[in-house]
């Protein structure tokens, strides 16, 4: 597979820092997964392998995602049915080639909320939970050195590979593995993303734990999570679902939060923003076709999910490790 190749440059680039050793053990780990697979990894990546050739002679980072080149309209036109193949998108959008791909997300708009407050020029990086990699490359426009993410699901994967289909040689790579299957006390990134992910955890702080153990002496993480309002000692839990999702523990307020960071052990902690989730940031879309926010919430009161819950609003903070 495409993968090994993909992490021979990976462990070139890791070479003679604290991420070596580790780097050396995955391609084995990855091969174990592999091995197991999904029930739709070879149709989805029959869509990667299906991308027509086409060279990149334009690209943009870091105002938004595109690239361009030379391409003609039956081509175009191959490309966009390959990438239906990896249909739902939910992380974006991607300009490929004029091919506008509308993702669930306009994770472009956060982007641009987190931005000014990131200093990733010359950094080695780690988004963890990077879905489909669309912040992995906003993060090389931003001027990181490498970045570095990982994300379980096999279709994001998919999708990540065919936008590198086209940008082989820029320092970024998905890898298939959880949280959970990095090594502990890592200690070899300058910067870690956690974005969305913190409220999926039943031990948020064993998580904050955890992603202080990936960073190096001095290093930054960007936390971006669902939060309430309220003072220090406010926490929302959830009965049941929560904006029809069953898999969403803690939502804290950002005092609370900050609270929280700090327990483990992290200083400098700063809010830098705080953004309620509109139905024109995440909706449904022809790339994806399933239900979306605008079901999620009370269709009399969009402040409020169809549980009768306060409606998703965001938090960004930003953190150092001493």
């Amino acid at each position: 597979m495409i993968y090994r190749l993909d992490l021979d440059a990976l462990q070139q680039q890791l070479a003679g820092t604290p991420l070596q050793d580790w780097s050396a053990d995955l391609p084995g780990q990855i091969d174990a997964k592999l091995a197991v697979g999904h029930g739709d990894l070879q149709r989805w990546y029959g869509a990667v392998q299906a991308l027509p050739s086409l060279s990149v002679t334009q690209q943009e980072l870091l105002q938004h995602f595109s690239f361009d080149g030379p391409c003609d309209e039956p081509t175009r036109a191959a490309l966009k049915t390959a990438l239906q193949g990896l249909i739902p998108w939910r992380k974006g959008p991607f300009e490929l080639f004029g091919v506008h791909v509308d993702t669930e997300w306009r994770s472009d708009w956060k982007w641009q909320r987190v931005a000014p407050f990131l200093e990733l020029k010359g950094k080695r990086v780690l988004d963890v939970g990077c879905g489909n990699g669309y912040y992995m490359w906003r993060m090389l426009g931003a001027g990181a050195d490498s970045v570095v993410g990982i994300d379980p699901n096999w279709l994001f994967l998919c999708q990540f590979l065919a936008i590198k289909n086209y940008l082989p040689e820029q320092p970024v790579w998905h890898l298939p593995l959880a949280f959970e299957e990095l090594p502990g006390k890592l200690q070899g990134f300058d910067t870690v993303f956690s974005m969305g992910v913190l409220y999926h955890r039943r031990s948020p702080i064993d998580h904050l734990l955890d992603l202080k153990d990936c960073l190096v002496k001095g290093g930054e993480l960007v936390l971006e999570t669902l939060v309430v309002e309220g003072d220090a000692q406010q926490v929302l839990v959830p009965e049941d679902r929560y904006a029809q999702m069953r898999n969403v523990w803690f939502l804290p307020s950002v005092p609370a939060l900050e609270l929280w960071l700090r327990r483990a052990g992290f200083v400098d902690v700063r809010c830098v923003d705080v953004s309620m989730t509109s139905v024109d940031e995440q909706r449904a879309t022809d790339w994806m076709r399933f239900q979306s926010l605008p079901e999620f919430l009370d269709p009399a009161d969009h402040s409020r999910t169809l549980e009768g819950l306060p409606a998703p609003t965001r938090a960004v903070l930003i953190a150092r490790k001493p």
